[in-house]
């Protein structure tokens, strides 16, 4: 892909999901995702109505009249958007690839940040640590995240979730707002994801293609495994065949929901074919 090919896709899905978050999210992102705290703002005149633990007995001993201190919303955030970019993602039957759908769920996600004037960052990751944008405010940046996502090129396709999730632990030691986009078809990141789940607020966002919940009985066909390369003849007439793979697909689609719901975090799946929008919607409704 040329470079101006990928600035007519940055900016086709900029138009999309900056209209979707200004319209759409940005109230409901500011409700969802609190804070660090109140911080002090300054000091008035005591109001009829004021709560009287906020009078400053200093001020007032010196002015010789009540005065409150005020305090807001310490709003700053930051959030991190970690998005598995391994082999799998490439997986589309419904003319949209997982990646797709991940790039355009992390660009809503960051102008909605942006409209709350938060820091966004980005960590792309396969078994490896591939690409790590640290947080910064602005839509430059966003942009340049997005770009990312697009053009790419990983030098893994394999995956491990925990890779990132350490990765993410030792980079950032504020609290952020933790973004885990992947299709989760792995296991063994219970420790790292607890670890992480401590300090940030994670939410983990499955995207899925529906070919992969099952496979169809067509014959013994050619497979091939995104991840490794490796080609497999596969014989879908086979009845075992079929259920041994949807028992592998049902073990890390339910590992994801145990996992993430056992260390306190936040989960989102939509299917390729599905609305991201009603999916993000309504969860960030029921935080509320």
């Amino acid at each position: 892909m040329d470079t101006k090919e990928i600035l007519k896709k940055v900016r086709k899905i900029e138009i999309k999901t900056r209209r979707l978050s200004d319209h759409i999210f940005s109230g409901e992102y500011h409700t969802s995702f609190k804070g660090r705290g109140m911080t002090f703002s300054e000091v008035r005149q005591y109001q009829y109505g004021d709560d009287v633990r906020a009078i400053d007995w200093n001020v007032t001993a010196r002015y010789n009249e009540p005065f409150v201190k005020v305090f807001e919303e310490e709003r700053e955030l930051t959030m991190m958007l970690l998005v598995d970019i391994s082999g799998s993602e490439s997986f589309g039957t419904k003319n949209q690839q997982k990646r797709d759908m991940i790039t355009e769920i992390a660009a809503t996600l960051a102008f909605s940040a942006t409209q709350n004037n938060d820091k966004i960052g980005l960590l792309l990751f396969s078994d490896q640590i591939e690409l790590f944008i640290p947080p910064k405010k602005g839509k430059t940046h966003v942009l340049r995240i997005i770009r990312e996502l697009i053009e790419f090129e990983p030098k893994s396709k394999k995956t491990d979730l925990s890779q990132a999730l350490k990765y993410l632990s030792s980079v950032l030691k504020k609290k952020a707002i933790v973004f885990l986009i992947s299709d989760f078809m792995v296991k063994d990141y219970e420790h790292t994801l607890k670890i992480a789940s401590k300090r940030h607020d994670v939410t983990g966002i499955r995207v899925f293609d529906q070919r992969e919940e099952s496979i169809p009985n067509i014959g013994v066909v050619n497979m091939l495994d995104a991840e490794t390369g490796e080609t497999l003849l596969v014989d879908t007439n086979s009845k075992k065949v079929r259920m041994d793979y949807e028992k592998y697909y049902h073990e890390n689609v339910n590992y994801f929901k145990d996992i993430f719901s056992k260390c306190g975090a936040g989960t989102i799946s939509s299917r390729v074919d599905e609305s991201y929008v009603t999916k993000l919607l309504g969860y960030f409704k029921a935080r509320n």
